[in-house]
């Protein structure tokens, strides 16, 4: 790996790609090293001819440097075209952007896209389109209402026993339906005397037993950082059990180092809330870092949000779901797209999970079906949702039940 005395936190608000050699054609005349000097289990096949052709002049070591990685994340459309063309829709989007959430994708995640279509749901996870300009009546920028339930700077305490913990507004590739878009991305850093305030505020609350920390995302923090601010959490007794909200194995797996483990294995019972959207972000390198974490010790759980044209099919939400379980990690939840502003080419009809989540349930392994859930409009938390036809009639001498093949079964209340 190549040093960085650099926190991970200083980050550049423009990109670059390095040792190109064209606009036309960036670094394709230039290339110091030939295939078979590539170590496979370092870089997949596809990320070594990405890197080759798009930054010729990177060492192995540097790809595999999640700091590298952070510090050469393509901010600026003039950087995305020189890796990829670019559709009339995505063009007006990305010069349209200001006060908006920013254009960010690291170049790992630029080798699983830069030759894709627009209509690929990775590009699609990324890359901003002319809809996400329309806003509609029901859509707002804090449609869950987090500031009312946020009594100090970074947490959010809306449920009895647990608070949310926003650390950083930083994450390494910003997702369009990104539910906090509306403050990731802004750079609002938590100072010292933030951190302290937070940790004071759980201390003094001894109803919470579960922290969960997000973002942003943690794991874009440098390693004294995280060290710090779990140390603080797991000193204060009530808390029960820690929780990491990261997409990080997704879209930066070279940032799950061994003293990324050794720091988290310091503070069991510690878990992470992965997230994950479509099937073919679980490629080598996002097994690898899966994996990993699970060898860790961690129970790996996975957050997936319903969306429009990328995972709206059973097929689709099935596939996931299987690979997710072969690299460890279980489905958990499954989202409604939240109200964000700009959404509306993402939602779909309620129904529509309803519909996945039947095509689900008795087709495959229980362990393979998440929970429906809509996180409610206005604070109103998760609410869980089942396909209504499972109940046909129930009264105070039995319940009769419609089963995944449509055959109905009794049940005696008395």
């Amino acid at each position: 790996m190549n040093a960085n005395n650099n926190g991970a936190t200083t980050l550049p608000r423009e990109s670059r790609l390095v040792g190109c050699s064209s606009d036309e054609e960036p670094g394709a005349k230039t290339m110091i090293f030939s295939q078979n000097e590539i170590p496979i289990q370092l870089v997949s096949n596809r990320s070594s001819e990405f890197m080759h052709r798009y930054f010729p002049l990177t060492t192995i070591d540097s790809w595999n440097d999640w700091k590298w990685q952070l510090r050469n994340t393509i901010t600026t459309i003039e950087d995305l075209k020189k890796i990829m063309k670019l559709s009339d829709k995505e063009v007006i989007a990305i010069n349209n952007l200001k006060g908006r959430l920013p254009l960010r994708i690291t170049p790992y995640f630029a080798s699983l896209i830069y030759d894709s279509k627009p209509t690929n749901p990775l590009r699609r996870n990324v890359i901003p389109v002319v809809e996400e300009l329309l806003t509609s009546r029901s859509e707002q920028s804090d449609p869950l209402h987090e500031k009312e339930s946020s009594p100090v700077k970074g947490i959010v305490h809306r449920y009895p026993d647990r608070v949310l913990f926003t650390v950083t507004q930083v994450c390494s590739n910003y997702c369009r339906y990104c539910t906090r878009s509306h403050s990731v991305g802004r750079l609002d850093k938590l100072g010292r005397q933030d951190f302290e305030k937070a940790f004071g505020y759980i201390a003094s609350h001894k109803e919470v037993r579960d922290v969960l920390i997000s973002g942003g995302d943690p794991f874009t923090l440098n390693d004294d950082t995280l060290d710090y601010i779990l140390s603080n959490i797991r000193r204060i007794e009530h808390v029960e059990i820690i929780r990491i909200g990261t997409r990080i194995p997704v879209v930066l797996p070279q940032r799950v180092t061994d003293n990324l483990i050794n720091i988290l294995k310091k503070y069991q019972p510690l878990f992470l809330s992965l997230h994950f959207m479509h099937p073919d972000e679980i490629t080598e390198e996002c097994a690898k870092a899966c994996n990993k974490l699970a060898d860790g010790g961690f129970p790996l759980g996975s957050q997936t949000v319903l969306l429009k044209g990328i995972n709206d099919n059973v097929p689709v939400m099935m596939e996931l779901m299987h690979k997710l379980l072969k690299v460890r990690v279980r489905p958990y939840y499954l989202y409604q797209c939240d109200l964000i502003p700009g959404s509306g080419h993402f939602r779909t009809t309620v129904r529509k999970g309803l519909e996945i989540i039947k095509g689900l349930r008795g087709f495959t392994s229980g362990y393979a079906v998440p929970t429906f859930v809509i996180d409610a409009p206005g604070g109103g938390g998760k609410i869980p949702l089942l396909p209504p036809d499972y109940v046909v009639e129930h009264n105070e001498e039995h319940i009769v039940m419609r089963n995944y093949k449509g055959v109905l079964c009794e049940y005696p209340e008395k």
